[in-house]
C-alpha cells in the first residue's frame, strides 16, 4: 500500500501541535501521526482503523536533515513495515 503521493506530503509538510497525536483521514484511509516538539509530523500510521481504534495498515518514518541555522535541508519519509501487526 504506497499512497505516499504528493498530496498527501503536501498534507505532511504542515506544522501542527508540538508533540501531538492527530488523527484524520486522506482519501480511503485513516491516518495518525505523532509530531515532533516543533509541530512537524514524523512518525505516520495510514490504513484502517480497527474497533479499538488502532491503524491497521503501514507504518513510516520520517528524516529530516537540517543545516547549522535549524532550516530543513532534506526531509523523505521511511517505509518501515506493518502499522499493527
Amino acid at each position: 500500500m504506497s499512497v505516499m503521493n504528493e498530496a498527501l506530503l503536501k498534507l505532511l509538510d504542515k506544522s501542527y501541535a508540538p508533540s501531538q497525536l492527530v488523527e484524520t483521514t486522506y482519501q480511503k484511509f485513516d491516518l495518525a501521526f505523532k509530531t515532533d516538539e516543533e509541530g512537524l509530523p514524523i512518525l505516520l500510521f495510514l490504513g484502517t482503523k480497527d474497533k479499538e481504534g488502532k491503524i491497521r495498515g503501514e507504518r513510516y518514518a520520517r528524516r529530516i536533515v537540517r543545516n547549522e541555522e535549524g532550516k530543513i535541508v532534506k526531509s523523505h519519509w521511511d517505509h518501515k513495515g506493518k502499522a499493527t501487526p
